[in-house]
């Protein structure tokens, strides 16, 4: 994917993420932001962009576990395996 495909996809979860937080103010997302990183950050890297994209993944996939969606467990476990792959790949690049 190239970079301008990953921060489009970034930019449609924050807005679902904003929307989970409209919806239910517990949610706090914290793993995701204390990544520091928003899709209007255009000079963060490729790479930094789709890590952000498998965390905050993971964390909606925990949050809609709420609203009972059978297979949000799955995906909640695909992004945090896919997120410690991309973790490692960055460690690798720098």
């Amino acid at each position: 994917m190239h970079k301008e495909e990953l921060i489009s996809l970034h930019q449609m979860l924050y807005e679902i993420k904003d929307y989970f937080e409209g919806s239910n103010p517990d949610l706090k997302f914290s793993e995701y932001h204390s990544l520091k990183i928003n899709p209007s950050q255009l000079h963060k890297s490729k790479m930094e962009h789709k890590y952000a994209i498998f965390v905050l993944g993971n964390e909606l996939a925990n949050a809609m576990k709420e609203v009972e969606f059978s297979a949000s467990g799955r995906i909640s476990a695909r992004m945090r395996e896919l997120a410690a792959k991309t973790l490692k790949e960055m460690e690798y690049i720098q």
